[in-house]
């Protein structure tokens, strides 16, 4: 990974926090774990952390066992959060595939995991919108030095996430599809939660932000990247 979303985030947090521009007496809290969700584990911990230096991502795979069939140095079987969305599959391509019965992931489950050539391009895909979540941290620091709100800035990244994430599809209509799909199954809504909903699962303007940044960790163990962005997930609570 470039950078540390989640260390930018935190930090930002922190800075916020100085500053005094926390908006409602409600988000004047220190941030906390957010409750746990059908998309994503809880968020960042709730003691202050150090601003840590850049950590380089291990290595994206380990080689290959006896049996020739690729393993992850960090199992995603250990990792329930990992595991809630998807089942093993020892005829995928990275070990893992969508569980047809989850509602995050249940329509991903009829493409061939299997296949080299498709499993190729959905990582590449998937690398891409783990790229683009850049641009919510520059819409934190942007906002933050415009005096902004925490819940102005919750409101704003959390409506960037949703558009980020149907953008991904932008040139893949049954991708697009799906995703609308499972919005619609999840919030009632094709375009994704919307700020107030958020904010009345999690409690605080906060934890909406922290959960601006959250990854599903299945779909990334389905296309080979879960080592690569586990530091991500340490850093955002997911796994230790």
């Amino acid at each position: 990974m470039k950078k540390g979303i989640a260390v930018v985030l935190l930090i930002l947090l922190l800075g916020l926090a100085a500053c005094g521009r926390t908006g409602s007496p409600a988000q004047t809290e220190a941030p906390e774990p957010a409750a746990a969700e059908t998309e994503a584990p809880a968020a960042a911990p709730e003691s202050t952390p150090e601003p840590a230096a850049e950590t380089e991502a291990p290595a994206a795979e380990t080689p290959a066992s006896e049996d020739g069939a690729f393993h992850y140095v960090h199992d995603p079987r250990e990792n329930p959060e990992a595991m809630k969305d998807i089942v093993e599959n020892p005829d995928a391509v990275y070990g893992f595939s969508p569980d047809p019965n989850s509602t995050r992931l249940g329509t991903y489950a009829e493409y061939d995991w299997t296949d080299p050539d498709f499993v190729a391009k959905a990582k590449q895909e998937r690398i891409a919108y783990h790229d683009s979540l850049e641009s919510l941290t520059e819409i934190l620091y942007r906002m933050r030095d415009e005096g902004a709100s925490t819940e102005e800035m919750a409101r704003a990244v959390s409506a960037e996430r949703n558009r980020l994430r149907l953008a991904a599809h932008a040139d893949d209509p049954d991708g697009l599809a799906q995703v609308k799909q499972s919005n619609l199954d999840t919030y009632g809504h094709e375009d994704g939660p919307t700020p107030d909903e958020m904010y009345e699962k999690y409690g605080s303007w906060t934890a909406v932000i922290q959960k601006s940044f959250s990854a599903n960790l299945g779909m990334d163990a389905c296309c080979g990247l879960y080592d690569e962005y586990y530091p991500l997930y340490i850093e955002l609570g997911y796994a230790e």
